[in-house]
């Protein structure tokens, strides 16, 4: 049996050492998806005690990204959904990324961070679909498109951009060109592999199953390893291996996926960076014997 033990609500940002490092969790914005896509086979009466539904059945999300001081210059992980979607985009995926005064919620949170969009000098997406690179991009003033991140080169899976590209019929809906394209003309889009150390301490591991090519990101801190998920495990109600989202285009890789990183996170208590939990930042694994005598794998706060 697995518990998950929540905290409080996580603010607009949060700041954390790792090692020599300094980590912002920074929200770029709520949204509100389809409990049972998010949760694949596993019945409303079990996911629902856990994140509940609301009358649309859908259930809180967030849209964080990590914010990494490097002595390389500062590195974001993720950029959440943006600002070019219109009103009927927002209304279908509940989203919420804007906060008075600045031009999107996670503006306001590089800032409450104590930054600008031109402080960062890279970006990784750990996949291309649209709630995790629409913020790639924003809308200039004259209506085309630019790098929301003007002075950063943005690293991206060589697979997954390839899949991005050549979308079928059910993956179409999260992929769209405007959120990348535009940095290949500019020539600050640069494709990678798995594995491949991105920045000293910083690299790529492959997690596939949400995406052929999906990519969670290590950091090592220099005496602390953090792991930034993605989609591997979106939230922490997702720990148990089978709470797989139905999104996921090959579930039984994802469980494959999530296997072989638990056992090392628990066993080197690397901490975990959850993308989508609205309430949860971080935590660790750990195992606790319950009153059956069986172990359960929880989330500890960091």
């Amino acid at each position: 049996m697995y518990r998950v033990r929540m905290t409080a609500p996580t603010p607009l940002h949060q700041s954390r050492r790792l090692g020599a490092l300094t980590i912002h969790a920074l929200q770029a914005g709520g949204q509100r998806l389809d409990g049972g896509a998010m949760f694949g086979v596993v019945p409303k009466p079990l996911w629902e005690r856990r994140i509940p539904a609301d009358e649309r059945n859908r259930i809180a999300l967030g849209m964080r990204c990590l914010l990494v001081e490097h002595p390389d210059g500062l590195v974001l992980i993720d950029t959440g959904v943006g600002e070019k979607e219109d009103a009927k985009f927002l209304d279908i995926y509940g989203i919420e990324a804007t906060v008075p005064g600045h031009r999107s919620m996670l503006d306001a949170a590089l800032a409450a961070a104590g930054f600008t969009a031109a402080d960062v000098r890279v970006v990784i997406n750990t996949h291309l679909h649209f709630d995790h690179a629409g913020g790639n991009t924003r809308l200039a003033a004259d209506g085309d498109v630019e790098a929301a991140f003007p002075n950063a080169r943005y690293l991206v899976h060589a697979g997954e951009h390839h899949y991005a590209m050549h979308p079928n019929e059910r993956t179409a809906a999260s992929y769209f060109p405007r959120n990348w394209e535009p940095l290949r003309a500019t020539g600050q889009l640069a494709l990678v592999e798995s594995g491949e150390l991105l920045l000293p301490g910083i690299r790529m591991r492959a997690t596939p199953g949400h995406t052929p090519h999906h990519q969670s990101i290590v950091i090592d801190g220099g005496g602390e390893t953090a792991v930034f998920l993605g989609d591997l495990c979106p939230t922490t109600a997702h720990v148990p291996l089978p709470w797989i989202m139905g999104y996921d285009v090959e579930p039984l890789r994802t469980l494959e996926s999530k296997r072989a990183l638990w056992a090392e996170a628990e066993a080197a208590g690397w901490l975990l960076i959850f993308e989508h939990d609205a309430a949860t930042a971080w935590g660790r694994l750990a195992r606790r014997p319950d009153a059956k005598g069986r172990l359960d794998l929880t989330i500890e706060p960091a």
